[in-house]
């Protein structure tokens, strides 16, 4: 059984900076992709980075290149940790932050992983930025 648990959240201004984590239980060894959703209030929900759980690829969506990095924790059989660190805040920024997980295999990740379609997902951590 996957569960996936978001922690982090929290409100900020504008040009300050979030660290969001997700640890992950259940999720396939070196064998996943997870990823870092966002949605905000009236707009769909959009992917905003991923990583590949077997190697270092990652993918980031246009808006956040340069300001946000996706990165893996130690990890082991049991567990995996993925972070978000989100530097120069924007208020468009402002949203529930959700972490997703799916089976990837080596073929899967070499695309853009923020385009694959997940399958396990977090509860939501909401990030608020005031300008």
């Amino acid at each position: 059984q996957v569960r996936l648990v978001e922690s982090g959240g929290d409100s900020v201004q504008a040009g300050g900076s979030l660290s969001l984590s997700c640890e992950g239980s259940g999720v396939t060894y070196r064998g996943s992709c997870m990823a870092w959703f966002r949605q905000a209030p009236g707009k769909e929900r959009e992917a905003v980075a991923a990583v590949y759980t077997g190697g270092s690829k990652t993918d980031y969506a246009d808006s956040v290149k340069g300001r946000f990095t996706i990165s893996q924790g130690d990890e082991d059989k049991t567990k995996i940790a993925v972070y978000l660190q989100m530097n120069s805040l924007r208020p468009e920024d402002t949203a529930v932050y959700y972490c997703a997980a799916r089976g990837c295999s080596p073929i899967q990740a070499l695309g853009d992983m923020t385009r694959l379609t997940y399958n396990y997902w977090g509860q939501g951590t909401q990030v608020t930025v005031s300008s």
